[in-house]
């Protein structure tokens, strides 16, 4: 019978996971999601200022015939500063993974709901391939914190020593 090592030689074992492991998947948590707030800051803060484009661009650029935001102000910013909101907690959840691990699960959801909620406006004809794309893009991201959730375990309870 073969059996693998449970950790590296050398590598101190908490529970069933080697040092090592808990220190990889704090890095790429820490990494998932810091690249996630800054790509999410960057997309969505300049939609700020979308209402000042041209009609000509937007219709160009996004194959819309009225800028977003337009019709239901309060909708649209609204959503776009709720959204910004959580890639700052996502830079907050990148400084400390396993202290702010359960607040990842709200994460997903919120890229789950932009995501499925896309897809399902795309496959019924009233979303674009462009706004499409980016619901593609949040889905990866919640398969990508959902991976982060799991290898960030929490620490061992001290009152069981």
């Amino acid at each position: 019978m073969v059996t693998e090592p449970l950790a590296e030689p050398g590598a101190a074992v908490v529970g069933r996971t080697s040092m090592t492991e808990r220190k990889q998947g704090m890095l790429f948590a820490q990494r998932v999601f810091h690249i996630a707030g800054i790509y999410g800051l960057a997309v969505l803060l300049p939609q700020f200022f979308i209402e000042l484009l041209p009609a000509d661009v937007v219709r160009r650029q996004l194959g819309e015939e009225i800028v977003p935001g337009a019709v239901h102000p309060e909708h649209f910013y609204g959503f776009i500063g709720v959204a910004a909101a959580w890639q700052v907690a996502f830079l907050i959840i990148a400084r400390d993974p396993a202290r702010y691990r359960l607040i990842m699960l709200p994460g997903i959801l919120e890229k789950l709901s932009f995501g499925i909620a896309g897809m399902a406006l795309y496959a019924a004809g009233r979303l674009t391939a462009t706004t499409a794309a980016f619901c593609v893009i949040d889905l990866i991201w919640a398969a990508l914190f959902w991976v982060a959730f799991v290898k960030v375990r929490s620490e061992p309870s001290q009152l069981l020593d």
